[in-house]
């Protein structure tokens, strides 16, 4: 292929500002789905978890033809917890399209990517969506990204970017916002002039494996772009290891991307994404280069993880009633392998054979991987995340995060409260249409936990959004949960009427009629310690009757706590039982002496 008939572009947003949508649309124009009939469905979003979330988590690669240019787009996530996946995916790329959303403007995930596009280079062609919503102020959130961009040291041909306007969702993009289109013509327009061709690199050929892809029939696939030189089916190359190990292989068959699938090719030049097949025991990061002068491409720079938590074989009484993979060696081998594709995470065996200290960017990085998991049928314990400190000129640091919330005006004060409890610096406090926007400088320990704590105090109306912003001193001690818990104190089922008469105590995370066993947290107590509660006691039947005496029991219903608020929720001494049709709260110690035990050593020490 002409390398001039060819352009490389990521995609970059916020979470839910329409990316997903928007490369729907690219799809439509250029026909690909003329054919068959358009389901509804988000094409890309295809992963169960993404779909239900409404977010990308993992990044991936269309192709359009327009005008005969051949479009390689590459979506990306949108939150910076996957940063490893951002980093590799713009490494392929040779231009960004800036998503924005044309009320809420440029989020702090926003920035995140957008620093890392700007830092490699990479010019962006803005595009305002959304811009058919209500109290939407395009031209000032064109003004604030310039602001943004300029923050980030863009170059002056960076800052001189153009803007398109547009409503995703319904299928139009315009220079003028306030005259839509019939469709996203002008868009791709914009692509092909303003998005720079592939660079021309003379010499041997060079690709950066960035992605792993799995074929039941073929194995392992290595995904990534031919920086320099050509690949060719039959080519024996060499491997470039990221330790500097070089290993001698063949290119056994090559794939270009073609609209949602793969084509195979005979030839990929230089520029061109492409997948390969033949060559073993690659990872992320390694080289595909020439077999006589290997040369190596720089390794992809990832940012280290901020947060770990430990990993349990599953070892409640309730053990291997739902899963398929329930065994520590099931466990340890299921976690090497996502270290395989998953660049920011970390795996450390701890010297327990059931038990694994796993290191990833934030809670909702953690909380992906262990959903996946639960969804392909593994039973595990999961304990309290914990920030990463680390030893820097002599000063215990931790991570601090800038956190952005958007909420309404006449919520603000609380939500501060809440925030400057949990050692929050409020910085920023300026009217956002009916909204006020804050930002905060606030410890990644002050985040665990702080989500639900908002929702439940503004009735869920605050968009709240933070990311990584560098290791500072220790911020001192944070205030935890506040109240204590109701513990199951034997084995059995619940009794509405056992529940009934413990309403006064606190609130319940169990209904009537549900197994639970010793040690299981069922409720929040109302006070500040924990509290053993028998919620498997029946009524005693007698043949007495007194007026009134047989009221059917009234409960509120249970709090319901998703995979994310449970690990925010849970103590240093619980541990959240995670199986493929259960989310369970548990104390580590089950029996209550065992805990008493453990409690008064801890004082003597």
């Amino acid at each position: 292929m002409d390398n001039k008939q060819l352009r490389n572009i990521a995609i970059i947003a916020h979470v839910d500002h329409g990316k997903t949508t928007l490369v729907d649309k690219i799809l439509h124009q250029c026909q690909l789905f003329s054919e068959r009939e358009d389901t509804g469905d988000l094409i890309l979003d295809n992963n169960d978890l993404e779909r239900e979330r409404g977010i990308t988590i993992l990044s991936k690669n269309v192709s359009v033809n327009y005008k005969g240019v051949k479009i390689n787009i590459i979506d990306t996530p949108g939150h910076a917890d996957f940063g490893g996946e951002v980093e590799r995916v713009l490494n392929m790329a040779d231009g960004v399209l800036l998503l924005v959303d044309a009320f809420e403007g440029p989020m702090p995930q926003t920035r995140y990517v957008l620093s890392k596009a700007i830092a490699l280079g990479l010019k962006p062609i803005l595009v305002v969506n959304k811009v058919d919503k209500d109290n939407c102020r395009p031209d000032e959130v064109q003004e604030a990204v310039f602001d943004l961009m300029f923050n980030l040291d863009a170059s002056e041909d960076q800052l001189d970017f153009v803007t398109v306007f547009g409503s995703a969702k319904n299928g139009w993009m315009s220079n003028d916002w306030q005259k839509p289109t019939e469709d996203i013509t002008i868009l791709l327009e914009k692509i092909i002039h303003c998005i720079p061709t592939p660079e021309i690199k003379e010499g041997t050929v060079q690709m950066q494996i960035t992605s792993i892809d799995f074929s039941a029939y073929v194995g392992r696939i290595a995904v990534g772009r031919v920086t320099r030189g050509s690949l060719k089916v039959g080519q024996q190359v060499s491997l470039v290891k990221r330790d500097g190990k070089i290993e001698k292989t063949k290119v056994k068959e090559l794939y270009t991307f073609e609209g949602l699938g793969k084509q195979k090719a005979e030839l990929v030049t230089c520029g061109d994404l492409c997948a390969l097949t033949g060559i073993d025991g690659f990872e992320i990061g390694d080289t595909v280069a020439d077999l006589e002068a290997p040369e190596a491409l720089p390794p992809i720079k990832i940012d280290e993880p901020t947060m770990s938590m430990l990993f349990v074989a599953n070892n409640s009484p309730f053990f291997g009633k739902e899963g398929k993979y329930v065994t520590s060696r099931h466990l340890r081998d299921r976690l090497f392998k996502e270290l395989e594709k998953n660049l920011a995470l970390r795996v450390e065996e701890t010297g327990s054979a059931d038990a694994y200290n796993v290191y990833g960017r934030g809670v909702m990085h953690l909380s992906v991987l262990i959903e996946t998991m639960r969804r392909e049928g593994y039973e595990l314990q999961v304990g309290k995340p914990r920030v990463i400190i680390k030893e820097i000129d002599g000063h215990r640091c931790e991570p601090v995060e800038l956190l952005a919330i958007d909420t309404p005006d006449n919520k603000a004060g609380k939500v501060i409260e809440l925030v400057t409890q949990r050692s929050g610096e409020l910085l920023v406090m300026e009217p956002k249409g009916d909204l006020m926007h804050l930002e905060f400088h606030i410890p990644s320990r002050g985040i665990i936990g702080l989500r639900t704590m908002i929702l439940n105090s503004t009735a869920g109306e605050a968009i709240m959004s933070h990311r990584f912003k560098a290791y500072e001193p220790w911020k001192g001690t944070i205030p935890g949960r506040l109240n204590g818990t109701m513990i199951a104190k034997e084995k059995g089922k619940t009794f509405a009427y056992a529940l009934d008469k413990l309403q006064e105590r606190g609130k319940f995370f169990i209904p009537p009629g549900q197994e639970v066993y010793m040690g299981q947290i069922v409720g929040e107590h109302s006070r500040q310690n924990d509290l053993e509660v028998n919620v498997t006691k029946a009524k005693k039947m007698s043949n007495v009757r007194a007026a009134g005496s047989d009221d059917k029991a009234k409960l509120p219903p249970p709090i319901k706590f998703s995979l994310e608020e449970a690990m925010e929720y849970i103590a240093e001494d619980e541990y959240v039982e995670v199986t493929p049709e259960s989310i369970r709260l548990r104390k580590i110690l089950l029996a209550e002496t065992d805990r008493k035990r453990a409690s008064n050593k801890k004082l003597v020490m």
